[in-house]
C-alpha cells in the first residue's frame, strides 16, 4: 500500500477549486499563487494516481475519480475543523492568561468573589486585573492592554463601546463623630458653606459627579482636591472635612471607620459597566468572565 503523504492545505486546495470552479478564485480565498495551488493539486493527483480535474481554457471541473473523492475530503476537513475547534476551546481551560481593566472601588466590591467562580471553571487561565481610573481604563482597552474594563462611560468614541450594568450612588462620607453622621436624614443643602473634599476635575468620577449636580441644580463648595478616591478618603479620615462619593467607593477596607449615607433632595448616580473595544471580538474567557460580571450585579 503507498504512504499517504500529503497536507491539509493540498486537500483544501482541490475542494476550493471543485466548488468555485475556478483556480483565480481559489489561488485567493487561499492566499496563494496560482502555481502554488497548482502544484497542490498535481501533487494530489499523483498521490491519488489519476487527475481529479479537468481543465479547460474556460472552465475546470471534476473528474469521475475527483467527483467520488470531493464528498469525502469536504467531510474530512469538516471533521478536522471541529475537532480543532474543540482542542482551541479545551485549551482556553486549561491554560493562557486574561487581561482586564478596573476601577478601584468595583475591584473591590465585585471581583474577588466573581475571580473566585471563574477560577473554578478556568483553574489555568492566570487572570491579570489593572487596577486604574476610569481615564486609564479607557486608554487600556482602547491600545488593547485589555480586553475590556469594568468602568465609567466615556465620552463619545467610536471604537469604544459601552454597555451599562449598575448605577451606583453619591452619597455623603464623613467620620463617625462628625455631626451629620448623626443626623437621621441629611441632605444636600446640609452640605451648604461646609470645606468639602472632592476629586480632581479631570476623573471620571467627578465628571459624573459635576454632571448630576448640574441637572439637580446643587452647588457645592470643594475646598480640597485630590486625585484618587482613596486619597479623598483619607483626607475625610483626617477630620479635614466631609466628602461626596459613590457608595461602592466606600465599601472597601480604606473607609471602615467612615460613615456613608444617602442624601435627601436628588439622586446623584454614577453608571458602572463593561468598556470594550467596538470592532474586537472577545476571546471566550473573556466572554465567559463578563457573563459572571453581569449575574453577580445582577444580585
Amino acid at each position: 500500500m503507498s504512504q499517504l503523504n500529503c497536507e491539509l492545505l493540498d486537500l483544501r486546495a482541490l475542494l476550493a477549486v471543485a466548488e468555485g470552479k475556478s483556480f483565480l478564485r481559489a489561488a485567493e480565498q487561499l492566499n496563494l499563487s496560482q502555481p502554488a495551488l497548482s502544484r497542490r493539486v498535481q501533487k494530489l493527483e499523483a498521490m491519488v494516481g489519476t487527475p481529479l480535474l479537468e481543465r479547460t481554457t474556460r472552465s475546470v471541473r471534476l473528474t469521475p475519480a475527483g467527483q467520488e473523492i470531493v464528498p469525502l475530503l469536504r467531510r474530512l476537513l469538516e471533521e478536522v475543523d471541529h475537532s480543532l475547534l474543540g482542542m482551541m476551546a479545551l485549551g482556553e481551560r486549561r491554560a493562557g492568561r486574561l487581561t482586564v481593566a478596573s476601577i478601584p472601588s468595583a475591584t473591590v466590591r465585585f471581583l474577588p468573589d466573581v475571580l473566585e467562580q471563574f477560577g473554578q471553571e478556568y483553574r489555568n487561565v492566570r487572570v491579570r486585573v489593572l487596577d486604574l481610573s476610569a481615564t486609564e481604563c479607557a486608554e487600556a482597552v482602547r491600545t488593547g492592554e485589555a480586553e475590556f474594563a469594568i468602568t465609567l462611560p466615556v465620552l463619545s468614541d467610536a471604537d469604544l463601546s459601552f454597555e451599562p450594568l449598575t448605577d451606583d450612588p453619591y452619597g455623603l462620607v464623613c467620620r463617625r463623630d462628625d455631626p451629620l453622621a448623626a443626623m437621621p436624614a441629611p441632605g444636600w443643602a446640609d452640605l451648604a458653606g461646609m470645606r468639602l473634599v472632592t476629586v480632581h476635575m479631570g476623573s471620571g468620577n467627578r465628571t459624573a459627579l459635576d454632571a448630576g449636580l448640574a441637572r439637580a441644580g446643587i452647588e457645592l463648595r470643594w475646598f480640597y482636591e485630590v486625585t484618587r478616591l482613596t486619597s479623598a478618603l483619607a483626607l475625610v479620615q483626617a477630620g479635614l472635612g466631609p466628602s461626596v462619593l459613590p457608595r461602592l467607593a466606600c465599601e472597601g477596607p480604606e473607609a471602615r471607620d467612615l460613615v456613608w449615607r444617602p442624601l435627601a433632595g436628588a439622586e446623584v448616580v454614577r453608571t458602572i459597566g463593561v468598556l470594550r473595544r467596538a470592532s474586537a471580538t472577545l476571546s471566550p474567557t473573556a466572554t465567559r468572565l463578563m457573563a459572571l460580571l453581569a449575574a453577580a450585579w445582577g444580585r
